[in-house]
This record gives structure tokens, C-alpha cells and sequence, in this order.
């Protein structure tokens, strides 16, 4: 399992319900959560086999700022 960390726009509850809405339908996505209390309001993504690039692109074309971060 693999462990993706993004940054992203989402700032409030219902922007994480829109994003809830898209990663669900994920079947390679075990568990997601966002840490809305850090200042590039995080994004944790527990996958297997799935690119980084594919969760930027997905949020991108929802209006959403993602990257993938080192950590």
C-alpha cells in the first residue's frame, strides 16, 4: 500500500464532500482524509497501484489545486 501526500485548494467541509464524491468511486483507494489544519491543507491517499498523477488530474479538472508533495 502506498502512501500519497498532496497539497491542495480545499479550505472548508463541503469542498472535502465534493472531493469524497470522486475519490469513493476509486476502487485502488483503501482510505483518504485531509488535514484542513495545515497551512497546504493536506491530502492522504492509501492506494495500491495508483499514480499520483492520476489523483492531480482528477482534482484539477474539479476546479481543485492538487500536487503531489515529498514527504
Amino acid at each position: 500500500m502506498d502512501v500519497l501526500v498532496f497539497a491542495t485548494s480545499v479550505r472548508q467541509r463541503r469542498q472535502v464532500s465534493r472531493v469524497q464524491n470522486l475519490l469513493t468511486k476509486i476502487p485502488a483507494i483503501a482510505q483518504w482524509n485531509f488535514d484542513l489544519e495545515d497551512c497546504d491543507n493536506i491530502l492522504r491517499v492509501e492506494a495500491k497501484d495508483l499514480s499520483p498523477r492520476y489523483i492531480e488530474s482528477l482534482l484539477q479538472n474539479a476546479g481543485i489545486y492538487c500536487q503531489e508533495l515529498d514527504y
